[in-house]
């Protein structure tokens, strides 16, 4: 599904004073999606569907400063507030209980809300983000952002450099079609000059460093991880961990894959996701769908 039609299935509601682009596919168990940086809702595209015929109700959200929501060029953004609006968005959609699945930037916003209420999360799906800040490896580009220079830098991207810093976090090939469709969601309302306020969400990870990882480590629910092991980003490093700390998840590995399974392998991951969200609690593994 491109842009546009992913667009035309949603609608904008304001909630905390800002204006948030929310869309709602399906009827059944609540799951819940939040997207990385720098994109948007639109990753999850290929993914809504298997989660649809699984028998669940999908909500995808654009973060503040992201997509098609609102991107006040003055704002403080930190991941506390994008956990506030995800509340929001629950409580105005009447959603209780529900499943957390989240990448990137949102895996972030999944540990927050995992510290708030973890009983509120039935289970939760993570894909390649940085859990722990001191494996994160941004690129240069992002270091760049994220730095003194990064105003003037955000300023001078453009679609090219956008699409070959893109390209240098992915395994697999991605069709230009969606790349594009990812630059004109991130330049929306010049979005692209945000990037160095978003950034901050680094300094949240050091800041908060034991609260997330505990409140990851801590989580009593059923836990997947859907990992792209050739990331540079946030690979097989910190993959290791993971089964480290919690031997007792279920991983869905995903060979030849970098920093987007739900893009790079959209099949292989929207099967492992719909097989984990679906669970009946059978007491089934899901780990005979790991691709070693």
């Amino acid at each position: 599904m491109n842009l546009v039609d992913w667009t035309a299935g949603g609608t904008r509601v304001e909630l905390n004073g800002h204006r948030l682009f929310v869309r709602q596919d399906g009827e059944g168990r609540p799951v819940t999606l939040v997207h990385g940086f720098p994109t948007s809702s639109h990753d999850w595209a290929m993914t809504v569907p298997h989660l649809v015929a699984a028998g669940c109700r999908v909500t995808t959200l654009d973060l503040l400063g992201f997509g098609h929501s609102d991107k006040p060029s003055r704002h403080r953004y930190s991941i506390h507030e994008q956990a506030d609006l995800v509340e929001a968005v629950w409580e105005h959609l009447d959603i209780r209980d529900t499943a957390l699945v989240a990448h990137d930037y949102g895996v972030s916003v999944a540990q927050e809300l995992l510290a708030r209420d973890p009983g509120r999360i039935t289970r939760t799906a993570l894909l390649n983000g940085g859990l722990y800040a001191d494996l994160h490896r941004p690129i240069l580009a992002q270091r760049l952002l994220h730095s003194r220079i990064g105003p003037l830098l955000a300023r001078l991207t453009d679609e090219k450099r956008f699409t070959a810093n893109l390209r240098s976090v992915l395994a697999r090939p991605v069709p230009d079609e969606l790349l594009h469709d990812m630059w004109t969601s991130l330049t929306r309302e010049k979005g692209h000059h945000l990037a160095p306020r978003l950034l901050r969400y680094i300094d949240d990870r050091r800041v908060h460093f034991h609260r997330w990882s505990d409140s990851l480590e801590q989580y009593g629910g059923p836990l997947l991880f859907v990992w792209g092991p050739e990331d540079p980003v946030s690979g097989a490093h910190v993959l290791e961990r993971l089964r480290r700390r919690r031997p007792d998840a279920s991983f869905t590995v995903l060979d030849g894959v970098g920093h987007y399974p739900q893009v790079e392998a959209p099949e292989e991951a929207a099967r492992a996701l719909a097989a984990f969200i679906a669970d009946t609690g059978d007491g089934q593994p899901v780990a005979d769908l790991t691709r070693k």
